[in-house]
């Protein structure tokens, strides 16, 4: 059960806004487009070819764990995603998600926006900026936006917010089409986001680090 003030009804308030856009929690949307909306796909003979091109770089570049240099990095310390509401926010993603609020200041680099972070588990956070005044228009899925967020949580923790899911009325791709680890869903302001209880440094049925 959440601890965040309004507990779940909160959570399922935010969960019902309805999207900017007018599209509502239609998780497969950028994975399953109506007809009318999907460019042409490539030949068989491109396909091929990129195929091969995957081939070629993973000839070049991708080594065997034990060849692999040492990462520098220590791991993602936070991504920085920009929101319409931050009580909206904060409702869906700790009242409804479960992922607690660790911070909320003004932001450093723009007066009047909020900053503010969730914390998302082996200590990494998500973080959110609003940008009041600025007149910001909701995103589309293009070249350098984000895709999606994956976040892994334990088996029984996914089960659990499946059920918060399918009672605050959320809508989410995966499970009845056979990708029974994971849930894509989106966020008040359209962002996808994907449960998956799969370990971390795992893909496509291995460690990625063994």
């Amino acid at each position: 059960m959440s601890s965040y003030p309004g507990g779940d009804r909160a959570g399922a308030e935010a969960a019902q806004v309805e999207h900017p856009r007018g599209e509502g929690y239609d998780p497969g949307r950028s994975l399953r487009r109506k007809r009318s909306e999907v460019p042409a796909v490539p030949t068989e003979s491109e396909l091929v070819d990129l195929e091969a091109r995957r081939a070629d770089l993973r000839a070049q570049y991708l080594r065997p764990p034990a060849e692999r240099e040492s990462t520098p990095g220590r791991g993602i310390h936070h991504a920085a995603l920009i929101c319409s509401d931050v009580e909206r926010t904060i409702q869906f993603y700790q009242g409804l998600l479960g992922f607690p609020l660790v911070e909320l200041v003004e932001n450093r680099d723009y007066k009047g926006s909020s900053h503010f972070f969730f914390d998302l588990g082996n200590q990494t956070l998500l973080g959110f900026f609003d940008f009041p005044g600025l007149g910001l228009q909701p995103g589309v899925e293009s070249i350098g936006s984000v895709q999606h967020i994956a976040i892994s949580v334990p088996r029984d923790r996914w089960e659990q917010l499946r059920t918060q899911l399918d009672e605050a009325g959320v809508t989410y791709f995966g499970p009845d089409q056979g990708i029974v680890e994971s849930m894509y869903f989106k966020d008040p302001d359209g962002i996808q986001i994907e449960l998956l209880s799969d370990p971390l440094m795992y893909f496509a049925g291995r460690q990625l680090d063994e």
